[in-house]
């Protein structure tokens, strides 16, 4: 029965190509006619140089609607002393993309140009070249989300409306973890641990410098779209969001 399945569909194939000149054989275009054709790449690479670092980017030229629930996100683990014990870079009791509630629109998170991007400590010879880490990021990320922030290490810039704005680089633990116990150098009434909601972007664009680092020393990375210079991000796990992100308390 195989063997008739498959001779009755080289067959058909046949037949079609009979009856399509296309089929059997490819036509050259004229420079003219390329000129009217276009497309971009799915996956795009950029290299780049600074302060005595190499760059690798690879950027997924997609946009994303994203609906998701994480929980317990914690990265950067340790044990010591000198860090109360116990704890994480970054803790994330509740990471949600997109409203359990509002329109069907308000229920995802629009993603574009997701990116992976690997640093080089560039000595001049191709052959003691070292990685030094890489970060995630976004081009853009726009939408609400639900969220639980218990510890940060990175920099972060959140208007949070009448209860002011969360600045926050760093910590006062050797300059990396934040508990958002205070809101850094800004005065402001909300802390991070009691935001319950962020929105990213707004009228203006979305927001387009987010991105989490894993560095085995500090480093001063690129600009993205003209989001402005980051902050150095440092060793360990570093997370970056200063643009157009906004806040509200949790209920």
């Amino acid at each position: 029965m195989s063997q008739r399945l498959a001779l009755a569909a080289s067959l058909a194939a046949a037949l079609l190509c009979a009856s399509a000149p296309v089929c059997a054989q490819g036509m050259r275009l004229a420079d003219t006619e390329l000129s009217d054709v276009w497309g971009q790449a799915l996956l795009n690479l950029t290299n780049t140089s600074l302060n005595g670092y190499d760059f690798t980017r690879i950027t997924l030229g997609a946009d994303i609607q994203l609906s998701a629930n994480y929980s317990n996100v914690r990265l950067g683990e340790y044990s010591y002393s000198a860090r109360n014990a116990t704890g994480a870079d970054i803790d994330i009791g509740t990471l949600r993309f997109g409203r359990s509630d509002g329109s069907e629109a308000q229920r995802t998170v629009s993603i574009t140009d997701p990116y992976f991007e690997f640093v080089y400590k560039n000595t001049g010879n191709a052959a003691t070249r070292e990685v030094v880490g890489m970060r995630l990021g976004f081009g853009g990320i726009q939408g609400d989300l639900g969220v639980q922030l218990n510890a940060i290490s990175g920099s972060l810039r959140i208007d949070a409306g009448t209860d002011g704005v969360i600045d926050s680089r760093g910590d006062a633990l050797g300059g990396k973890r934040w508990d958002g116990t205070a809101c850094g150098p800004s005065n402001c009434a909300l802390a991070l641990s009691q935001l319950g909601a962020l929105t990213a972007g707004d009228a203006n664009g979305a927001s387009r410098d987010f991105f989490i680092s894993v560095l085995k020393q500090a480093v001063q990375f690129p600009t993205i779209n003209g989001a402005g210079v980051p902050d150095k991000a440092l060793e360990g796990f570093w997370l970056n969001w200063r643009d157009r992100v906004y806040g509200s308390r949790g209920k």
